[in-house]
C-alpha cells in the first residue's frame, strides 16, 4: 500500500478572495494573480486548435454519429437546474454555444476569472438540480469524486479558516447553447480543484477538459471525516510503473526531465491545465504498442479510472474509441516508485491525454511535492476539446450555407 498523506502546518500568505475578481484585489500576491488572469486572457485571445504533439492536428479522428446511448437524463436534468433559477440567474447562467467562456477556466482558488451562476448563491433546491446534472452526465464514482473534492475544499476552509476562499459551494455551473435533442450544447462547472466540460450533439458525449485535484487528499476529522480521494489513481498508477520489465521502465521513466516537463507556474508539472488549450505536447516514455497484452491491459485499466468518470454508456463508447488507438498511446513517469515517493505521470494517445501529478503545498506548508496535494486532468486532444471538432462538423453538414 501507499503511504498515507502526511499532515502539515497551514501556509502563512496572503488573503486571496474567491468571491470576487482578484483585479479589485491588493496587497501582496496581487501583482502574480493578475499577471496570470491577462496571461489567461491572452491565451483565450488565440483562435482554439487543440493540443497537438507538433502543432499539427491529426484529422479523422472524430465523427458525427450515433453512440446508441441515451442523453435524455442530461437533458431532462439541465432543463430543470435553468427552471429551477429566476430570469437574472438564467441570464447569467446561459451563454452561446460558440462563447469563449467554455476557454475561461481555472482551477485556481482566487478569482481570477468565473463565470456562470455561483452555487453559493442558490437555493439548496437550486444547487440539488445542479448536482443532478452532474450527477446525469457522470457515472456514480465520478459524481462521488467530484462531491467529494468539494466537500475537501470545504474541509480546507475548516482547517485553515480562510472563510472567503474555500468552502462546498464555491462553484459556477453554466449551460452552453440550448439544450437540446438534436442539437449541440453543453454545460460547465468551474471552481477550486473541480472543472468538468461537458458537449453533446445527439447522444455523443465529449466530457474534456476535465480537471479534477484536491488538497488536501484526505480528512479524519471535522464536518467532512472520512472524506478521500485518487486512493486509485494514485496505487493503479504505482502499480502499473512497477509492473513493468526493467528494460522497458527505463524508458518509461526518463534519465532527463527537461524534455518532458516544462512546469507550469499554477500548476506544478502537468502541462494541459487551464489556458493551454493549443500546447504543443510531443509524445514521451514508453509506447504501449511494446507492451505485452497482459501491460496493455494493465494500461487500460489505469485509462479506464480517468475515462469512467463520465456516465457508464459513453465511458464504454470512449474506451473503445481508446482501446482502437492504444498502439499509438504513450506513458511516461516522473519521480520515484516507492511507498512514500511523490510522482508524476501521463498517458497520452491521440485520442486522450491523462496527467495525474503529486504537488507541493499552497495552503500547506510543504515544500516538495507530497500525496497531501493531487491534480489530475483529463483532455481530448487533436481538436476535440469542448466538442470542437464534432461542432465543427455539425456546422459544415448543418450550416453550410450559413
Amino acid at each position: 500500500m501507499t503511504a498515507s498523506p502526511r499532515v502539515f502546518g497551514i501556509r502563512n500568505m496572503p488573503a486571496m478572495s474567491a468571491r470576487r475578481p482578484f483585479a479589485q484585489q491588493a496587497g501582496p500576491g496581487a501583482q502574480r494573480f493578475n499577471e496570470y488572469g491577462e496571461a489567461g486572457r491572452r491565451s483565450l485571445a488565440e483562435p482554439f486548435r487543440g493540443i497537438t504533439t507538433d502543432g499539427d492536428v491529426v484529422p479523422g479522428l472524430f465523427s458525427v454519429e450515433s453512440t446508441g446511448v441515451s442523453t435524455q437524463a442530461v437533458l431532462e436534468a439541465a432543463n430543470a437546474f435553468l427552471a429551477s433559477l429566476d430570469p437574472p440567474q438564467r441570464d447569467t447562467a446561459t451563454f452561446g454555444i460558440d462563447d469563449e467562456a467554455w476557454r475561461a477556466w481555472s482551477n485556481i482558488h482566487p478569482f481570477v476569472m468565473r463565470h456562470g451562476v455561483a452555487l453559493e448563491d442558490c437555493t439548496q433546491s437550486q444547487r440539488d438540480h445542479a448536482l443532478d446534472l452532474v450527477r446525469a452526465t457522470s457515472s456514480a464514482r465520478g459524481f462521488e469524486l467530484a462531491r467529494n473534492v468539494m466537500k475537501l475544499n470545504d474541509a480546507l476552509r475548516e482547517i485553515t479558516g480562510r472563510h472567503d476562499e474555500y468552502g462546498e459551494w464555491l462553484y459556477w455551473l453554466s449551460i452552453m447553447g440550448r439544450p437540446s435533442p438534436d442539437q449541440p450544447w453543453g454545460w460547465q462547472i468551474d471552481g477550486h480543484h473541480l472543472v468538468v466540460n461537458c458537449f453533446m450533439l445527439g447522444d455523443q458525449l465529449i466530457m474534456s477538459p476535465s480537471f479534477f485535484g484536491s488538497e488536501p487528499t484526505s480528512v479524519d476529522s471535522g464536518k467532512h471525516a472520512g472524506t478521500r480521494v485518487f486512493e486509485a489513481e494514485d496505487q493503479l498508477g504505482l502499480e502499473f510503473v512497477r509492473a513493468l520489465p526493467a528494460a522497458e521502465r527505463e524508458i518509461a521513466i526518463p534519465p532527463s526531465t527537461e524534455r518532458v516537463l516544462r512546469p507550469q507556474r499554477m500548476d506544478g508539472r502537468i502541462q494541459a491545465a487551464a489556458f493551454r488549450d493549443n500546447v504543443q505536447l510531443p509524445y514521451a516514455g514508453l509506447a504501449a504498442s511494446s507492451l505485452h497484452p497482459k501491460l496493455q491491459e494493465h494500461l487500460l485499466e489505469l485509462i479506464e479510472l480517468y475515462v469512467g468518470r463520465m456516465r457508464d454508456g459513453h465511458a464504454r463508447v470512449k474506451m473503445a474509441e481508446v482501446a482502437r488507438h492504444l498502439p499509438d498511446t504513450h506513458f511516461v513517469w516522473v519521480g520515484g516508485i516507492e511507498d512514500d515517493s511523490a510522482f508524476y505521470y501521463r498517458i497520452h494517445s491521440p485520442v486522450v491525454l491523462i496527467e495525474f501529478d503529486h504537488l507541493n503545498g499552497i495552503a500547506f506548508d510543504n515544500d516538495e511535492p507530497s500525496r497531501n496535494h493531487i491534480h489530475t486532468v483529463v483532455r481530448t486532444p487533436n481538436g476535440n476539446d469542448y466538442g470542437k471538432d464534432l461542432l465543427r462538423q455539425h456546422y459544415e453538414r448543418h450550416h453550410r450555407s450559413a
